[in-house]
């Protein structure tokens, strides 16, 4: 065992997925979150990015671009991975990872469940009535049953309230009912205090949905605001965290991931600032002994949201500082550093939602021989089980998952076969899944 580090890069893709495009996401067709980051960075910067670390651990490998390196004399396994869970959400994308089985969760409007949600809502007592005749739910005249906006049409539903009106304890209630009959990923139960009735801030979404516009309402600004995300039903004892803690190996989840994932023996370090993940990463591997540390870089996400490529460019630089430092403190051979993504947030695509993209899986194992070229994994679920191999656990014990080097053994043929078809890449990438470079490669 040693330490394992795990750096999701929220919303870094590298390319679009084959079913992107299909269901409420047809915008996603031409996404390459990766590639159009690099090639409108230069044209406005005037030079490439500078990411000799993400290009050291195989990014070029993997995505090959003009402004990524295509060798290194790290000792490397380097592949792409699909995303596992239907649609793209940060959410999902973590829990995949983390080994949780999503197969049951689906992309839904609201307005297509409206007899199962308010047959629910009224056998827990609620008066509930359709708001002016459109698909969403008000209940008891004081908490709207909505589709989220924010997110990616049909990932999430929300049930917000105002606090002026119904405690928060209330609103919650009405969302763990929906809870109970809801096919999303998450039910977000929102309170606080508005500019004003909620009414006055529903409106259309992308792809049919209808909700709340929750930073018009003024949720955001006015102060108080409380909120709970209740996930699909999964079982936490079955993924990497509680696994790693059952073990005792010492887990710390960093940024983002301290608010999205579920163990309670565990250290909790929530951040957003790059440089504050980056910081509080590098204190948990800093520590003696064995460990688990799981941490998001969310600046990148926000700025393919806000569809700012600068931005995004700054963060990625930003962000390879700081896998450099991870780096040269990972140096053991039982240690082990895995940056990849949760799903794609391309900026330049033209609408400001996730992208369903592949995304990279970078291995950096100190003590291994030259460099690996991993195949396509099928899930990020494969992700959290190679974590969990790392760590001498047995993949067996979480929900969902393979050790990718696994798959390789199995996908072992000769140089010359072809990939199987759910692993196809674009054609100036391809090459024998089980196929191994030399350390200068």
């Amino acid at each position: 065992m040693g330490r394992t580090v795990i750096v999701v890069v929220d919303g870094f893709g590298v390319g679009t997925l084959p079913d992107a495009g299909g269901g409420l996401r047809p915008g996603d067709l031409a996404a390459d979150t990766c590639g159009h980051v690099l090639d409108r960075c230069r044209e406005t910067f005037g030079r490439p990015l500078r990411l000799p670390a993400l290009g050291a651990l195989g990014l070029g490998l993997v995505h090959p671009h003009q402004d990524l390196a295509r060798r290194t004399h790290l000792p490397v396994a380097a592949g792409r991975a699909g995303l596992g869970y239907p649609g793209a959400d940060t959410y999902a994308g973590h829990r995949t990872m983390m080994g949780a089985g999503l197969s049951r969760v689906t992309v839904a409007r609201l307005g297509d469940h409206l007899d199962e949600v308010t047959a629910a809502l009224e056998a827990a007592g609620h008066r509930v009535e359709l708001l002016d005749g459109r698909p969403l739910l008000a209940v008891d005249g004081v908490v709207l049953v909505h589709d989220n906006l924010e997110a990616d049409p049909g990932i999430n539903w929300n049930a917000s309230g105002r606090l002026d009106d119904l405690g928060f304890d209330g609103i919650l209630s009405v969302a763990r009912t929906v809870r109970a009959v809801a096919p999303v990923a998450r039910v977000i139960a929102v309170g606080g205090h508005a500019s004003g009735p909620l009414t006055e801030f529903v409106r259309e979404g992308d792809s049919g949905t209808v909700g709340l516009d929750t930073p018009a309402s003024g949720f955001y600004r006015n102060g108080g605001l409380q909120v709970r995300h209740l996930g699909a039903g999964l079982d936490h004892a079955r993924q990497l965290p509680d696994l790693a803690a059952r073990a005792g190996i010492p887990v710390t989840l960093v940024g983002k991931a301290a608010d999205i994932l579920d163990c309670d023996d565990t250290v909790r370090r929530p951040a957003v600032a790059t440089a504050d993940v980056l910081a509080l990463t590098l204190e948990a591997v800093r520590a003696e002994g064995d460990a688990l540390v799981v941490a998001n870089v969310q600046e990148s996400d926000l700025a393919g949201h806000q569809q700012d490529v600068e931005r995004y460019g700054h963060v990625l630089e930003q962000a390879d500082a700081g896998l450099a430092a991870l780096v040269s403190l990972l140096g053991s051979d039982g240690d082990r550093l895995i940056v990849t993504g949760d799903h794609g947030n391309d900026p330049t695509i033209g609408h400001a939602f996730h992208t369903r993209e592949f995304v990279p899986v970078l291995v950096h194992r100190p003590g291994a021989a030259g460099v690996e070229l991993l195949p396509d994994a099928g899930s990020l679920a494969d992700v959290g089980a190679t974590a969990a191999a790392a760590l001498g656990l047995d993949p067996a014990g979480l929900a969902n998952g393979t050790e990718i080097s696994q798959a390789v053994a199995r996908a072992a043929r000769p140089a010359h076969a072809s990939r199987p078809a759910h692993a196809s890449r674009p054609a100036h990438a391809s090459r024998p899944a089980h196929a191994s470079r030399p350390a200068h490669a």
